[in-house]
C-alpha cells in the first residue's frame, strides 16, 4: 500500500536535511509504525506521503499512486490526522464531523459503521464546540473526520502525544479494531513503548532509518546481555558505572540504569558488585533482563 524509495527532503535552502534517503514499504491491511524522537523526520515523511510536501529526490507511491503526479487520486483515498489539533475550533463535533464529509462528497450515515464505535464516546458533546473538548475527546473527533471518507491507507502523526494514560489505551484499541476492517495504517510516535502495539516498525533518528522488523526481532537481535542494576544513591551509581572501566554501555531507564559489559562473565559482574560496594552504594540490585525497544533505539543510535 505505501512504498517510498530513495526519499530525501531539505529545508532552508537545502541546508537542513530532514529526510535522508530513506527507503520501506507497508504492506496491505498492516499496522506500522516510525517511531523516533522530535526532530527524527516524522512528520516530513508523512507530509509528502499525503502530497503536503514534495520530496528533493526519490519516488513514492500511495495506494499505487505516485504521491506527486497522482496527488489529487491520493488525497480522495487517504486520512491524515496531524499531530496537531486542526480541526475548526468554533465549530461543534457534529459540524466538523459533516464537514468533513462534504469536502469528501460523502455524509456521516453513509460510512457511519467505520467510525460508529469511535463516535459514540463522543456523540454526547456532539453540539460542543470542538475547542472546549479535552484532550482524548479531540483525539477522537480528529479520528473520526479521518476516517469519515473511508480511506484506504490512515495517516496518525503521534496521535497520542499530551493526551493522558487511560486516553493512549483507548486509541491504541481503536487502531486494533481498524484493522479488522482492512485499513493500512501508519502511525508515528515518540514513545517507545507504543511500539510494541505495531506490527512492523521502522526506527528513525535524524533521518536516517536505524532498523526496520517487527518489535520482537529488534529486540530479539540485540547483540549482547543487558542488565538492570539500581542502589540507594542512584545518580552517583549512574557517575560510577559510567567511569568503570567493567561496563560498555550504561543508560537510565526509570528506577534502574541499563548496562552491558565489555567482558559478559561472572568475574565481572563479581568485581561490579565490590566496586560499587567500596563507593559506599548499598541495596545494590543487579539482575539480567530483556532488552527494550528502547534499548535497541539507543545501542543502534550510538552505532
Amino acid at each position: 500500500m505505501v512504498t517510498i524509495s530513495n526519499i530525501t527532503k531539505t529545508y532552508n535552502k537545502r541546508t537542513t536535511l530532514a529526510v535522508d534517503d530513506i527507503s520501506f514499504t507497508v504492506n496491505e491491511g498492516e499496522l506500522f509504525g516510525l517511531i523516533g524522537p522530535d526532530g527524527a523526520g516524522k512528520t516530513s515523511i508523512f507530509r509528502m506521503l499525503t502530497t503536503l510536501l514534495l520530496p528533493d529526490k526519490g519516488t513514492a507511491f500511495v495506494n499505487g499512486f505516485d504521491i506527486v503526479k497522482d496527488y489529487r487520486s491520493i488525497r480522495n483515498c487517504v486520512g491524515y490526522m496531524p499531530g496537531k489539533f486542526s480541526l475548526y475550533q468554533d465549530l461543534t463535533v457534529e459540524e466538523n464531523l459533516n464537514f468533513f464529509a462534504t469536502v469528501f462528497d460523502t455524509t456521516i450515515k453513509e460510512n457511519y459503521d467505520l467510525v460508529k464505535d469511535i463516535y459514540i464516546q463522543i456523540e454526547p458533546f456532539k453540539t460542543r464546540r470542538a475547542g472546549k473538548l479535552s484532550g482524548g475527546m479531540k483525539q477522537k473527533l480528529a479520528l473520526c473526520c479521518a476516517l469519515i471518507h473511508k480511506p484506504t491507507v490512515l495517516f496518525l502523526d503521534e496521535p497520542t502525544t499530551g493526551v493522558d494514560a487511560v486516553s493512549r489505551k483507548e486509541f491504541w484499541e481503536m487502531l486494533k479494531r481498524l484493522k479488522q476492517q482492512g485499513i493500512t495504517i501508519l502511525v508515528s510516535t515518540p514513545y517507545m513503548d507504543e511500539a510494541m502495539l505495531c506490527e512492523r516498525i521502522a526506527l528513525i533518528q535524524t533521518g536516517k532509518i536505524l532498523s526496520i522488523n517487527t518489535p520482537e526481532i529488534i529486540t530479539r537481535q540485540y547483540p549482547e546481555n543487558i542488565y538492570a542494576v539500581k542502589s540507594n544513591s542512584m545518580s552517583k551509581l549512574l557517575y560510577n558505572l559510567r567511569e568503570s572501566e567493567l561496563i560498555d554501555s550504561c543508560n537510565t531507564f526509570g528506577e534502574f540504569h541499563h548496562i552491558t559489559f565489555k567482558n559478559d562473565n561472572e568475574f565481572s559482574q563479581s568485581t561490579l558488585l565490590e566496586f560499587l560496594r567500596l563507593n559506599n552504594h548499598q541495596s545494590i540490585v543487579l539482575k539480567p533482563i530483556q532488552p527494550t525497544i528502547e534499548d535497541c533505539f539507543i545501542r543502534l543510535m550510538n552505532k
